[in-house]
């Protein structure tokens, strides 16, 4: 498979020429194809991210911890093969980088309808503004590239987050 920009192709048809780990790796890193919706995949990939949320804080912070350092791996090497099947620099079709900042954002939060709204508008704000350094990071070239600035607007998400929450329970301060 050619990695050329102008050998770019759909998701479709990169479906149908991958092999088994090439068609995994598409169909992860689209987040079971919520990337090809044509609008604000991000949002709707950040939005399908929801019920994944619940696993790693079900099962507590050391198991959370692992979970999602082994989802991060893995939406490397989706992101990193998808882009090149897909002959793109960081294609929208590629969702698993919302997942897992989202991930970031809510881990180790208590769950509640409030937190996953304010979340989830946080966690969108600072991935598409950017702020200091999370552009730098979309230069990094790979899957990193696509995953890390991500992961970094989780983190702030989940800081501005963990404040607000602190600010809007009653009866602490």
């Amino acid at each position: 498979m050619s990695e050329s920009q102008t050998d770019r192709l759909t998701l479709r048809e990169s479906f149908e020429k991958a092999d088994f780990l090439g068609r995994t790796a598409l169909v992860l890193s689209s987040w079971f194809f919520v990337g090809v919706i044509p609008v604000a995949s991000g949002t709707f990939g950040t939005l399908a991210a929801i019920p994944v949320i619940f696993v790693p804080n079900f099962f507590g912070p050391l198991f959370g911890a692992l979970f999602i350092l082994i989802f991060v791996a893995i939406a490397f090497w989706a992101s990193d093969l998808s882009q090149k099947f897909l002959g793109k620099k960081d294609p929208s079709e590629i969702v698993i980088d919302e997942v897992a900042g989202f991930l970031v954002t809510m881990f180790l939060l208590p769950l509640s309808w409030l937190s996953l709204f304010l979340g989830f508008i946080l966690f969108r704000i600072f991935d598409i503004i950017k702020p200091f350094p999370i552009r730098r990071l979309e230069k990094i070239k790979g899957g990193a590239g696509i995953v890390l600035d991500d992961l970094l607007a989780g983190v702030y998400a989940h800081i501005v987050l963990r404040i607000f929450l602190v600010y809007l329970k009653p009866g602490v301060g």
